[in-house]
């Protein structure tokens, strides 16, 4: 917000070694009439708790603030009748020069402050060789208190959109993806022509076909986010990309293939996952496309169960692709498995839409009345009405149908790209307080992030950084992704959702991205150097008491790629022992001012991982 004149008098005459010598009555009494101003100034900030996660104001007195009224938390951006607004600044309005000077001036004075003071926490070592590809929780190991080293001949990855076709082969040295996906090794270079085994006839003809046989589909339009399962190389995701898909392309870790690991170095979508005993980390009704093409997955077994969590992730409306040998093949086997795919999907109320050489394509219903009008004895049976579809967190698996709401919420989506400014109706359905001023909050974030994200690229240059692989790790609404949306960063943004807040992924899913649960006291299913910008707000000051927060920065620093950036905006109070740590894992960092000045007590922590 713009000071005022009065302000700027004010700031002056606190600043003069003549009003020191006043009384400390007199200083507490304009300390008060100062934060008045404040508080009641048109489109004031007030103290925010999630989602927008904007730090509260330092009072200019240094007496403490009188603790919280307890279980009382107000949400939201106020004008002085006590209505939502959006018309709102971040912070102080400066120029880049400005902003520039004041990065300058903190890069020195952090450099100053680590001279003297030298460094709490020792230097972490490097973990042993063998862990430079693991997976904490897939590996069935521990959080590890080291640094994961880099393969040799470690390179910086080829940028996007090169990385679609091409990546270095000294970065994901398992060679065994090569002979099975019709992925070349050239000199020093994996190349990926786009037609491996499940794409016969290459990426963009196989796409081109899947158009033909249903145009409802609408890549780009009606069909903005997509499940790959099992993904081979990920070129159906990657090649989906120019075609305004975002795909989450998933599959189980395989020593042998090291899949996920190729689609991340290629800028593609991707997490370690598979189907087995619990529900997967995505809410319901995510996807409006399910892929699985050769995906070794028996769907039918088990009453249908792995089939019944996909038809849980489906969009009301949306479609599932199969490609497989029971589609195509006579054979006394593949007719048998046909019968039963075609018997469960006819149970569960899948139309098939489209049957044509080596691909089956069905629809999910768009409502319940097919599941209530089957006979009582069909199973699988309809899930309990208390079953909450969007608990996923530790949930196992249930052979039931899971009931579509009868309002409609999630199936009544706008075309991409108007989806991602559109409050949803899911929005409603959140847990959270703040009732009425829901679409309110929701645009509110958007402009917040908007404003924040435009000062990151004015001010520290993300446009050289060439950025592909983000991970914001408390996402709320997902208003950060879309501010990169917005403001033309070429990258794809992972939405963590901390179990420890409000769940908030059907909203993300439902502007038109992708996102996942997650508890940050775990480690994340992902391989290392995976991310080129991991992005924390509010994160640590809210995990602190449930885990040890070097847990989450040693974590970080597994994911982080070589050259990658992390930016942190927390609490003052967590702030030094967060430095302590990223000085520790030999990250080069700086601490800085948010816009709302020097006296606010959040910071932001800028690092960069250099090795």
């Amino acid at each position: 917000m713009k000071a005022t004149a009065t302000t700027t008098t004010t700031t002056d005459v606190l600043t003069t070694p003549n009003f020191i010598k006043f009384t400390a009555l007199a200083l507490l009494s304009i300390s008060l009439l100062f934060l008045t101003h404040h508080l009641f100034s048109s489109s004031s900030i007030v103290t925010l708790s999630f989602p927008l996660q904007l730090p509260p104001r330092s009072p200019p007195s240094s007496s403490p603030l009188p603790p919280p009224v307890a279980n009382f938390i107000r949400t939201g951006i106020i004008d002085e009748t006590g209505a939502m607004s959006c018309d709102f600044e971040v912070g102080e309005s400066y120029s880049v020069d400005e902003l520039q000077n004041v990065i300058e001036e903190y890069d020195q004075s952090s450099e100053k402050k680590k001279k003297k003071s030298g460094s709490v926490i020792g230097k972490y070592g490097l973990c042993e060789e063998r862990l430079r590809d693991y997976i904490p929780c897939l590996d069935n190991e521990k959080g590890l208190d080291c640094l994961v080293p880099v393969p040799k001949g470690y390179k910086t990855p080829v940028p996007w959109p090169n990385s679609r076709d091409e990546v270095w082969s000294s970065n994901v040295p398992n060679t065994s993806i090569v002979q099975q996906n019709s992925v070349k090794l050239k000199d020093d270079k994996f190349i990926f022509p786009g037609d491996e085994l499940h794409l016969l006839k290459g990426a963009d003809n196989y796409l081109n076909q899947v158009s033909q046989m249903v145009p409802e589909i609408a890549f780009g339009h009606h069909t903005r986010v997509a499940l790959d399962i099992d993904c081979g190389a990920a070129s159906f995701g990657a090649y989906l990309m120019q075609r305004n898909v975002t795909t989450l392309s998933i599959a189980p870790k395989n020593v042998s293939e090291n899949q996920i690991q190729f689609a991340l170095e290629r800028g593609v979508p991707a997490m370690a996952a598979r189907f087995a005993t619990h529900r997967m980390l995505y809410p319901s009704q995510a996807f409006d496309f399910i892929h699985c093409s050769r995906c070794r997955i028996n769907w039918t077994r088990d009453d249908g169960i792995l089939l019944l969590e996909a038809n849980r992730m489906l969009r009301a409306g949306g479609y599932f692709l199969w490609v497989a040998e029971p589609v195509y093949k006579d054979e006394e086997i593949q007719l048998k498995q046909w019968k039963e795919m075609e018997d469960l999907t006819t149970r569960i109320c899948w139309e098939l839409v489209k049957k044509e050489g080596y691909i089956v394509i069905w629809r999910k219903p768009l409502n319940n009345s097919c599941y209530l009008n089957r006979d009582a004895r069909v199973q699988p049976p309809l899930c309990d009405s208390f079953d909450d579809p969007d608990n996923v967190w530790n949930v196992g698996l249930r052979a039931c149908i899971m009931r579509l709401p009868e309002n409609g919420y999630g199936a009544n989506l706008t075309a991409w790209p108007a989806r991602i400014h559109y409050p949803p109706d899911r929005l409603r359905t959140i847990k959270m307080d703040a009732d009425i001023s829901r679409n309110e909050i929701f645009r509110a974030e958007s402009k917040y992030w908007n404003d924040i994200i435009d000062s990151y690229i004015r001010a520290f240059r993300w446009k050289e950084f060439k950025l592909r692989n983000v991970m914001d790790m408390r996402a709320g609404f997902g208003g950060f992704a879309a501010a990169l949306h917005d403001l033309e960063i070429d990258c794809w943004v992972m939405n963590v959702v901390p179990i420890s807040g409000f769940n908030t992924l059907p909203v993300i899913y439902d502007r038109g991205f992708i996102g996942v649960m997650h508890d940050w006291c775990e480690p994340f299913d992902t391989y290392p150097r995976t991310y080129d910008l991991l992005h924390a707000v509010g994160l640590f000051s809210l995990e602190q008491k449930r885990c040890n927060i070097s847990t989450i920065m040693l974590e970080m620093d597994r994911m982080l790629r070589p050259g990658g950036h992390a930016y942190i905006r927390d609490s003052v109070s967590v702030m030094y022992e967060l430095q302590q740590m990223a000085s520790a894992m030999r990250w080069v960092h700086a601490l800085h001012d948010t816009g709302e000045g020097p006296h606010a007590s959040w910071k932001i922590l800028i690092c960069e991982k250099r090795s």
